[in-house]
């Protein structure tokens, strides 16, 4: 039963989680789901589409066009080969000195012809080889020089002979050959030797010449673009270019599944910080961890703060200077307050901290606006950790409004703001802050109290007022009891100080603990202001009865009049399953010993769960003693205090509270440094009535007697 019973627990706090998780989500992606449209370049805007947010992004667009011309500038790579050169000249002097060795020869023309034709590697015309194997030395030095100087200024010049030029090489150095003015034949051998000996010596590497074009487009920096909160970015019936496009892409839309893919990030994220806030519980609260009202009290919390700092960054103020800034006035501050009276001050921390990251996510991912929310928020969680009026909240709001201010003032001089608006934006919007989150703080808490049982220190503060109700009936019908439970009440915080225990709520249970007596205050010997006691008229069983009786009735009172659960606990609690010995051993002096037993005689508990019941249940039975103490010296009041407290400790009383030896020595050192204030010694005034009529009487005889003597 108990492991179905723990699976449905498991099961249930798992999907109210992931409602919480839906429900964050929705609250910090609302603003990034709108319409979205399926537009391309050159197709009409069926609407006017205005800008939902203020967004910077890339003009792909631009970017690519600004790359492509950068790589366009950059020229072509080769590889230059310097032996190339040599080579060239090499087999054109080699031609030249064949040519000058068939005009040298001594054979005749046709046999020169042939030589000359086998000692060249390219075809000659037979009309050409009779006309060069004719001796002409001086045509045969002018080619030779003139050719040499326009291969050599060819291949030394810029960018050589490229290979993928070398055609234009070529009829480049044609037309410097006929510059040289040379006989027909000589300029077709020319020819030839340049269309046969010419080899490129800058060869072109496309490998380089990409990775030279991709560092240059590397280098450019994309365009980036701006659209303004509430911009036009096309208008309805207006063509739609690519910088349009680029900015709906931006903007989340227009590509489908982009709105999409940006809710699934933003719910990743968010469940990445819930993970973190219960991975800390579990680490460090682990009671809180397990209570699965206060983990939906977290949620709330969280949702509640983010949809207040939603409506707020939803203002669309960008015509003004404030628009900028409106953020800053997020009261997270509200959450760490909220968290910190009802919980867990460390708790809230962490939980401060996860709602500055999702309002910076809410405000386009701007970090400055979680900065001033965690300041503020942190502030807040310290201001209201030491609560002890309802008045502190609004001191608590005082602070966050300052810690806000300051920290905005901050921020804005990090990011240039012009001093003009930074300065009143600073006040106005950390005064904002203060004041919302005060304002949220007190208007969730009796709400958050009610919903979820919690008692805050607000709530038990208020319960002391010597005005509620119950007291005031207290201190009417059972004054003495009233009083007991005032000094009660003083003894039972200063214990629960010095054990770590709750000081306001030892102080309510004090005062609440014995209220149930206004339904017979008689009956209790310190409301019996005549000296009768009722009791001496009926069986110790019926005393008995009567005395219980006052819890029972106590609690009755105290859920008619809503007193908290935890108060209400105390009262049950005080007296634990004590036993009231006055009557009982009354009852065994009635020889009624053969049926007598000590439940009849005992209270019915249950006894103390909680280090609180068990102060108030030490407190209420020292006070009482130690008010009926004859001669109340420091020793005797000491040895009392700490022999009741061990016979309740001996009796069981103690068990079921987590209370220590050492808290119980520290307890009665806080009982007796309060009494000791109380029943301190004091100077025995003289009766000074009777030494004045003493002296009115010796006087007046003296006088008598002095007249006697006269008269003598």
């Amino acid at each position: 039963m108990v492991p179905f019973l723990a699976r449905q627990n498991a099961v249930r706090r798992g999907l109210v989680g992931l409602l919480f998780l839906a429900l964050i989500t929705a609250v910090v992606s609302m603003a990034f789901l709108p319409r979205q449209y399926d537009l391309k370049v050159n197709q009409v805007a069926p609407a006017t589409i205005q800008a939902p947010r203020t967004v910077q992004y890339e003009n792909t667009a631009d970017t690519r066009a600004a790359r492509q011309a950068a790589m366009g500038q950059v020229p072509r790579q080769y590889d230059f080969n310097p032996q190339v050169e040599s080579q060239v000249t090499g087999d054109i002097d080699k031609a030249l000195s064949a040519v000058q060795a068939a005009q040298n020869s001594a054979a005749g023309t046709s046999a020169r012809e042939t030589q000359l034709q086998a000692a060249l590697p390219f075809s000659v015309p037979s009309y050409l080889l009779s006309e060069l194997v004719r001796p002409n030395a001086s045509e045969l030095n002018r080619l030779h020089r003139g050719l040499d100087g326009l291969v050599r200024q060819a291949m030394e010049a810029p960018g050589g002979v490229a290979n993928d030029k070398l055609t234009a090489a070529r009829a480049s150095l044609a037309a410097g050959i006929s510059s040289l003015y040379l006989d027909s034949a000589y300029q077709a051998l020319a020819g030839l030797l340049i269309t046969n000996y010419l080899k490129p010596n800058e060869i072109y590497d496309p490998a380089r010449t990409q990775a030279a074009q991709e560092a240059a487009a590397r280098a450019v920096a994309p365009v980036m673009a701006t659209v303004k909160r509430g911009q036009k970015i096309v208008g309805e019936g207006e063509i739609v270019t690519s910088g349009e496009v680029a900015a709906l892409q931006a903007l989340g839309l227009s590509r489908p599944g982009s709105a999409d893919a940006g809710l699934a990030g933003t719910a990743l994220l968010v469940a990445l910080l819930m993970a973190v806030i219960l991975f800390y519980l579990y680490q460090q609260n682990r009671a809180l961890f397990r209570n699965s009202s206060h983990l939906y009290l977290l949620g709330i919390v969280m949702i509640l703060v983010l949809a207040v700092g939603k409506a707020i960054l939803s203002i669309n103020m960008n015509q003004g200077p404030f628009g900028v800034l409106v953020g800053y006035a997020v009261p997270v501050a509200a959450a760490g307050m909220l968290v910190t009276v009802l919980l867990d001050s460390r708790t809230a921390v962490v939980v401060t901290a996860v709602l500055a990251v999702l309002v910076a996510v809410m405000a386009d991912y701007q970090l400055r606006f979680g900065i001033v929310g965690f300041i503020g928020g942190i502030t807040g969680v310290f201001a209201v950790s030491r609560l002890s009026q309802r008045g502190d909240l609004v001191r608590a709001g005082i602070f966050v409004a300052g810690s806000s201010a300051l920290a905005i003032l901050t921020v804005g001089l990090s990011a240039s703001v012009p001093w003009a608006v930074l300065a009143p934006a600073s006040l106005i919007l950390g005064a904002v802050n203060g004041v919302l989150s005060s304002v949220l703080t007190n208007g969730a808490l009796p709400f958050l109290e009610g919903t979820f049982g919690i008692t805050s220190p607000v709530r038990l503060l208020e319960l002391a007022n010597p005005n509620h109700v119950l007291l005031r009936r207290l201190l009417t019908e059972a004054p003495g009891t009233y009083h007991h439970s005032i000094i009660m009440g003083n003894m039972a915080e200063a214990a629960a100080s010095a054990v770590g225990g709750d000081g306001p709520l030892v102080r309510a249970g004090a005062y609440f603990h014995d209220i149930g007596k206004v339904k017979r205050p008689y009956f209790f010997i310190e409301n019996q202001i005549n000296g009768e006691n009722p009791h001496d008229k009926i069986s110790p069983s019926l005393s008995t009865l009567i005395l219980t009786s006052h819890v029972r009735d106590g609690v009755e009172m105290a859920r008619e009049h809503k007193v908290p659960r935890s108060v209400v606990d105390i009262i049950e609690q005080h007296h634990g399953t004590g036993l009231i010995t006055y009557f009982y051993h009354k009852a065994l002096e009635n020889d009624r010993t053969e049926t007598l037993t000590e439940e009849e005689f005992r209270y019915e508990g249950p006894r103390p769960k909680t280090r609180e019941a068990a102060i108030v249940m030490l407190a209420d039975i020292v006070e009482a003693a130690v008010r009926a103490l004859a001669n109340p010296t420091p020793g005797r009041v000491e040895g009392l205090v700490r022999k009741l407290i061990k016979d309740k400790f001996l009796d069981g009383q103690l068990d079921e509270c987590d209370l220590t030896f050492k808290d119980l020595d520290s307890i009665a050192g806080a009982f007796l440094q309060v009494l000791s204030g109380i029943f301190h010694y004091r100077i025995e005034y003289p009766d000074l009535t009777r030494q004045l009529t003493e002296r009115r009487v010796g006087n007046a005889g003296a006088r008598k007697q002095s007249a006697r003597r006269s008269a003598g």
